[in-house]
């Protein structure tokens, strides 16, 4: 990933941040016959003198947990909140006109060696964290436990766990850097008056970073 010096994220704990909030990852490995691309839900675990394990499953039918290019690593996408960015929201566009639309946009890139977990033990424990997690806000958490146990198993039989072990972990915070601060404020200003999640999570993204 290309990524500009003032628009580089390094601090650990901001890109795990992004990784809980957005759990939902672009897979992407390489086997023999080229790349793959899945999308699946990750979940982070921290563990000591580590980036992070990323754990997950796929469908056993999915061919990318016996697919894979020995030596390889295996690549997780993080996509947090993106905004189109108008030159209409510049206060500098009224002045010369040397402005031009962009995208904003936060990312983490994780990646690291895949394993395979193919143990009815270990995928009710990741089931279960994983539900556990999802389901904390609702007042009636649905549980692993309430579903039949033979169901379970059943299901259960039916995927494959898969675990990342961090080695490189690169995140890319777009959020403006690159313009004067009064076209920040302007961009702020229209991504407010636009109103929707991700436009104002990145509108609270560039004050929180205007801020540093």
């Amino acid at each position: 990933m290309y990524i500009p010096p003032h628009f580089e994220e390094a601090r650990v704990e901001v890109m795990h941040e992004l990784i809980r909030a957005r759990p939902f990852a672009t897979l992407v490995t390489l086997s023999a016959s080229g790349l793959n691309a899945n999308h699946i839900p990750l979940h982070l675990s921290l563990e000591a003198g580590s980036l992070g394990i990323l754990r997950g499953h796929v469908a056993r039918a999915n061919p990318v947990w016996q697919d894979l290019l020995a030596g390889t690593d295996a690549l997780a996408i993080f996509q947090g909140p993106d905004s189109y960015v108008t030159p209409s929201w510049y206060p500098t566009k009224r002045q010369d006109g040397k402005v031009l639309p962009t995208w904003n946009y936060a990312v983490v890139h994780a990646s690291g060696p895949l394993r395979v977990f193919d143990d009815p033990v270990w995928l009710r424990a990741q089931l279960e964290i994983l539900t556990t997690q999802h389901e904390a806000s609702r007042s009636e958490p649905w549980a692993v436990s309430d579903a039949p146990p033979k169901f379970t198993e059943s299901r259960i039989g039916a995927i494959v766990g898969i675990e990342i072990s961090i080695g490189k972990l690169t995140g890319k915070w777009k959020l403006s850097q690159n313009q004067a601060a009064q076209n920040r404020a302007g961009v702020v200003l229209g991504l407010k008056e636009k109103g929707d999640a991700d436009a104002l999570e990145m509108a609270a993204l560039i004050e929180s970073n205007s801020e540093k």
